[in-house]
């Protein structure tokens, strides 16, 4: 369970906002279609119900979109790489606490891939727990 010392508060576009975690993901398919940009809204829109801010890139057909910047995965408390293929840029998240599971898996289970957010969060930085 979140603490209540831990909510954050940022300042954005004249509004303060409160949330408990941070949370960058990265989402990909094989077709780089529907798959790709489903798993992307099932993951903003669920980390935004449980209190999280949640930026997540899309690789698909159209190349990537939304792309995660070095300082935004480095401020992120857990990285979610929601993906059925390798990413592009992988590298980047090396030293971030990351879960990782395929399309399927996320949409199936979005509770357990919470709840390895929330395990992972409190682990040392380059943790990963996979699906």
């Amino acid at each position: 369970m979140t603490m209540l010392n831990e909510i954050k508060l940022t300042y954005k576009l004249g509004h303060f906002c409160l949330y408990i975690m941070e949370i960058v993901g990265v989402t990909a398919c094989i077709s780089g279609v529907a798959h790709t940009y489903m798993a992307a809204e099932a993951l903003e829109k669920l980390g935004r119900k449980l209190g999280h801010k949640v930026t997540v890139e899309t690789q698909g057909a159209l190349g990537s979109e939304n792309q995660l910047t070095q300082d935004l995965i480095d401020g992120a408390d857990v990285a979610v790489i929601v993906s059925d293929i390798n990413i592009e840029g992988a590298e980047r998240f090396e030293n971030s606490r990351v879960v990782r599971c395929s399309i399927a898996h996320f949409l199936r289970s979005t509770e357990e891939v919470m709840s390895a957010i929330d395990k992972v969060r409190q682990a040392p930085r380059g943790a990963e727990i996979s699906f």
